[in-house]
């Protein structure tokens, strides 16, 4: 009986060894960090914050709204209260909107893109030279890169983050699109 117990402590063992050595460096626990600085020259190591990628941007506006990342490729839905509810990538378009605060203008639930894909829960609001800009998903579930040639302004997200959009962004409802 005490060599079945030791074997499965040994087994239980191994196995936590192996988790951890494959564990992802952003969950892995934080190592402390050694300072050049001496405590006699006033010097204090100070790990330097991360930024979120999850977290709003900052300059985004306040209150309920969509908010579209050009640079991140990236869109937060904002309650009221000024907390993200969903957040996700997206794929734009060759023609895209230019930062600024907007509002949903039109929606459709189901049309065929500028680039003859069929899409759903279309929520436009903004305009680029003529060009409607809006967030989509493509009814295959796709998320290709656009043809850079065509004169096309959809914003391309999942199914299920096209779902979200569609329930949240109404006519109305505050886009902010920040760089």
């Amino acid at each position: 009986m005490a060599a079945l117990t030791a074997a499965a402590v040994a087994a239980v063992g191994f196995l936590a060894y192996q988790a951890s050595a494959n564990v992802p460096d952003d969950l892995a626990a934080a190592k402390p960090k050694t300072s050049s600085s001496s405590p006699a020259t006033g010097g204090s190591a100070r790990p330097k914050p991360k930024k979120d990628p999850l977290a709003v941007p900052a300059a985004s506006g306040t209150g309920m709204r969509v908010v579209y990342a050009l640079g991140d490729r990236r869109v937060w839905l904002v309650d009221a209260g000024n907390k993200s509810t969903r957040t996700f990538k997206v794929m734009p378009s060759a023609v895209q909107a230019r930062p600024g605060v907007y509002q949903v203008t039109s929606r459709s639930g189901r049309v065929t893109g500028s680039d003859g894909v069929p899409i759903e829960h279309v929520v436009r609001f903004a305009t680029n030279n003529d060009v409607a800009i809006g967030f989509s998903a493509a009814q295959d579930g796709s998320m290709e890169s656009p043809d850079p040639t065509l004169k096309a302004g959809g914003v391309r997200m999942s199914r299920a983050d096209g779902n979200a959009v569609w329930t949240f962004a109404t006519v109305g409802v505050k886009v902010n699109v920040v760089s």
